[in-house]
């Protein structure tokens, strides 16, 4: 990929049409959570503005964030890294490997300080003088703080990268820190999730690229398009917790039913993340959908929250704390109201009428007589 090239250019070289062009700025709008209305700037921006290096380096991790964002569908990864960034460094997905690579990664250091971005992936272990994550032979907390000095800004992808995941679970042997315990001086964006949606992660990175400057973020440093609610918020089973209608085991009807998932030890109600509306897999399913409660994979420190199973103590419900078995109560105390209004207005209705009868017999009876005189 040539630089300085703009996404358009792009597709002009490789002779995509105008309508292609405008066909993917739409799905980029929507998967950055953007407005329609915003279109005809993104259409503008990705005419104009040249594409981004981009340096994905990794610490402690499983590489789960990188296998759900190479399976991104809108925009397709293939095409983000192809065709809209310049990957220039990722000892995953690079062809190249060893020392050769890391030369590389100093030549863009070197060659693109201030325009390129960087992507970590994991936390950072320092024990040890931070050997226990090593990067052709140095200490991965090093090499990250070396090619942090001069990048653009800073993406935090996955838990482990955000807040240090699993790996720093208690007593975490290792001293692992999230990556913005180590790069203070840096714009950085948490995009926790273990791992996360991998359009969130599309979304972030096209966002920087095309506006050059990072999305909105909430008070955690997170993205407010795809961290602005909980899942609580936007869950399709919501309205029985509302009702009062909880799986008891994971086996019964109700969890047969689809009913809320609560009393198993759901996070939902204090997770925040668009796993309800978005979804994996094109919005094909989430865990929730599959039957298992939220285990809070974006939370902070939620690999220390156990046991996963057991349920919270409390929920925000309607601007107050409850539990699940006062919204049971209430529901049901609203439930017997609202069955006794209904008795008692139809009783009412059948006196009323039953009276409303009994008038019109007096009414006729009346009339006749006085015919009759």
């Amino acid at each position: 990929m040539e630089y300085g090239q703009s996404l358009w250019s792009l597709f002009q070289k490789q002779k995509f049409t105008r309508r292609n062009f405008v066909k993917t700025c739409i799905a980029l709008t929507g998967a950055m959570g953007l407005s329609p209305a915003v279109l005809p700037e993104v259409i503008a921006r990705a005419q104009e503005r040249p594409l981004v290096p981009v340096i994905w380096m990794h610490g402690l991790e499983c590489t789960g964030c990188s296998e759900s964002f190479i399976r991104s569908k809108a925009p397709l990864a293939s095409d983000v890294i192809l065709k809209m960034i310049s990957l220039e460094y990722d000892d995953t997905l690079s062809a190249a490997s060893g020392i050769d690579l890391e030369h590389h990664r100093e030549k863009i250091i070197k060659d693109f300080g201030g325009k390129y971005l960087l992507i970590a992936e994991g936390g950072v272990p320092l024990d040890h003088e931070g050997y226990t994550c090593t990067v052709g032979g140095s200490p991965y907390v090093d090499a990250l703080k070396e090619t942090a000095r001069s990048a653009a800004a800073v993406l935090e992808f996955g838990s482990c990268a955000a807040w240090g995941g699993i790996q720093a679970a208690k007593p975490n042997p290792t001293k692992v820190v999230a990556v913005s315990d180590v790069i203070t001086d840096k714009p950085i964006v948490k995009v926790p999730g273990c791992p996360p949606i991998p359009e969130v992660m599309t979304g972030v990175v096209m966002h920087y690229i095309l506006f050059g400057q990072l999305p909105p973020l909430d008070s955690a440093g997170r993205p407010k398009q795809f961290f602005g609610n909980r899942i609580h918020d936007t869950c399709y089973r919501r309205p029985f917790f509302d009702s009062g209608m909880f799986v008891e085991r994971l086996d019964d009807a109700g969890s047969k039913a689809g009913w809320c998932l609560y009393k198993m030890g759901c996070r939902g109600p204090m997770t925040y993340n668009s796993c309800g509306n978005m979804r994996w897999w094109q919005g094909l399913s989430y865990p929730i959908q599959a039957g298992s409660p939220c285990i809070g994979c974006s939370s902070k420190g939620f690999w220390d929250n156990d046991p996963f199973f057991e349920r919270l103590p409390n929920v925000a419900t309607a601007n107050t704390i409850s539990n699940a078995d006062q919204v049971g109560l209430v529901a049901a105390g609203a439930t017997i109201a609202g069955i006794a209004a209904h008795a008692g207005a139809n009783m009412l209705r059948q006196n009323r009428d039953q009276a409303g009868k009994q008038n019109q017999g007096s009414a006729g009876t009346n009339t006749t007589i006085g015919g009759d005189q």
